[in-house]
């Protein structure tokens, strides 16, 4: 790692002639750096609070993706729910993989519906719109009696999540104070585990009730988080940006100021931002358009930017978080946990170690910056799948009839370990940024279709992973492990050489980077100022380079 992905900031005593306190300080914008000196946020403060409360209702629907992940993984292996609609007991078939890709269908054909319904009347109601899909899809899910039912609500409640999943973190992104966006964007993506604890544990709790309720009452309970979103969502401010785009400025410097500026307009803060939103935000954007996608590539600055989301989409898919775990029920079996119970317990508290691991990533990712925190994960990645695939080599025992079995209990629970470990390295290094990075890549006009494009391409990435996975491993056992190592130091250059530094630098402020000659070198080289107290920014001591 070069000397520019070091911490930037450092401070020196200056000679003054007053008391105000002087010093030197590096940072990535001068204008903002500008305007938080003078205004003095706190995150603390009773608007702060308001705002929190704002971006609470729109992380919920992170947690509806959470849920649903966690829920189908755990009813699936209930005998309750495949004896009713006839699945094998104890292998999967046809039928049950297809319950699965239904959802991720449902999902790949709303994300083309995300980008229109986010820009139409705001992002607002594309929450309540995607919201609105959940609720209609759990009805027909909830009470169905057959599997064509149950998979026509799983496609509509998948149409409904990408809609989420676009309006969302756009939102959230929008209307973050800028001086803690990258805390309060990457919390949105942690709340996933929010959705996915309980989406393990209440189906935990009610496997030992006998019957169809068994699996019907955690499918009843998809509703709760979209029904917070539905329920409270229209009651939000407006994202600033949207208004800014239809020409409501009143009410645009109105948000800003409430939530941003402690309730004053002239607040500089509020003032830098108005005026880089007035400057970089069109009117007449591709966003009023809704057929209209050719803002995601017709130039060189959008194509990198849609480049970067393209990259985030297949590498939060694809560094092995998935298949890591696949002789997990081996691992658990060799160590002598065979009852399905227990299993769900363990699969919760996996989930639990990855939320923490995602809660630590978020709160830092301003500190640490996206690309060191994305390169340290993928690097640690690389090395933890080198000791899991030893373990499997030499501790799995294939037999003629297709089973495999472990060796050795001792293996077998220190890959458990290892699993474990990996959950909250990935998440410390991914989950936060997968929600931030690439509304952060992608300019207003693009943000919402931009986002419908990463929903698509994740779940295409997870589409192979559920489909192409167990084949993989059934064909080449363990050694497909090695494909995961070699794609996630494919994954490391990738980060190395393309990813820009976004933190500490507003939404509008990351235009000068893209349409740089280089962009990553402009990212990392900071601008050295003079900050003198109340009067912010003094004078500017090196600009960064650009060349």
């Amino acid at each position: 790692m070069d000397d520019s992905e070091k911490p930037v900031e450092r401070q020196e005593s200056i000679p003054q002639a007053n008391k105000q306190p002087t010093k030197v300080k590096a940072v990535q914008s001068v204008a903002l750096a500008d305007a938080h000196e003078k205004q003095k946020p706190s995150p603390w403060t009773f608007r702060m609070f308001q705002l929190y409360g704002c971006l609470l209702v729109a992380t919920f629907n992170s947690c509806i993706n959470g849920y649903d992940g966690s829920l189908m993984g755990s009813i699936n292996s209930y005998p309750q729910y495949r004896k009713y609609f006839g699945f094998d007991l104890d292998s999967g078939t046809p039928s049950t993989g297809i319950v699965y890709a239904i959802y991720t269908i449902g999902n790949i054909v709303g994300s083309f519906a995300a980008g229109p319904a986010t820009d139409w009347r705001g992002r607002r109601m594309g929450m309540w719109i995607g919201s609105l899909f959940i609720i209609i899809g759990t009805c027909v899910q909830g009470p169905s009696t057959n599997l064509a039912g149950f998979m026509i609500g799983r496609f509509i409640l998948g149409f409904g999540v990408a809609i989420c999943a676009s309006a969302g973190p756009s939102y959230v992104s929008e209307m973050a104070h800028p001086s803690y966006r990258g805390t309060m964007t990457g919390v949105y993506n942690t709340f996933w585990y929010i959705g996915g604890i309980p989406g393990t544990f209440v189906p935990y709790g009610t496997s030992y009730i006998e019957g169809a309720k068994a699996w019907r009452i955690p499918v009843w309970l998809q509703m709760l988080f979209a029904g917070i979103v539905f329920c409270f969502c229209l009651f939000l401010p407006e994202s600033p940006r949207w208004l800014i785009a239809h020409d409501r400025h009143e009410e645009a410097l109105d948000v800003m100021a409430k939530y941003h500026g402690e309730g004053s307009r002239d607040s500089p803060i509020v003032q830098l931002e108005y005026r880089e939103m007035v400057e970089d935000i069109s009117i007449t954007g591709s966003d009023k358009r809704w057929w209209d996608y050719r803002e995601l590539f017709n130039s060189r600055e959008v194509g990198y930017r849609s480049l970067l989301v393209i990259f985030m989409g297949f590498f939060g898919q694809w560094s092995g978080n998935g298949p890591v775990s696949y002789y997990y029920p081996q691992m658990l079996q060799g160590a002598g946990i065979t009852d399905n119970h227990r299993q769900l317990l363990l699969q919760g508290m996996q989930n639990l170690v990855s939320f923490f691991g995602a809660v630590f990533g978020a709160f830092f990712t301003d500190k640490w910056g996206r690309r060191p925190q994305l390169l340290v994960c993928t690097g640690t990645v690389v090395f933890l799948f080198v000791i899991i695939l030893a373990l499997n080599a030499t501790n799995i025992t294939f037999h003629a009839d297709g089973t495999q079995t472990t060796k050795n209990s001792s293996a077998a629970k220190a890959e458990i370990a290892m699993i474990f470990i990996f959950g909250f390295v990935f998440s410390a290094g991914y989950t936060p940024l997968q929600g931030l990075y690439p509304v952060e890549c992608l300019r207003y006009e693009s943000r919402a279709k931009g986002m419908g494009m990463y929903n698509f391409w994740v779940n295409i990435a997870g589409f192979y992973n559920t489909f192409v996975t167990g084949i993989a491993f059934s064909n080449a056992h363990w050694k497909y492990y090695f494909l995961f190592v070699f794609w996630d130091i494919f994954e490391f250059s990738c980060i190395y050489f393309f990813f820009v530094e976004t933190k500490n630098r507003t939404l509008e402020e990351l235009t000068e980077i893209f349409k740089s000659k280089h962009p990553v070198r402009m990212s990392l080289h900071p601008t050295e100022v003079i900050l003198h107290g109340d009067d912010g920014v003094t004078e500017i001591l090196e600009k960064p380079q650009t060349a």
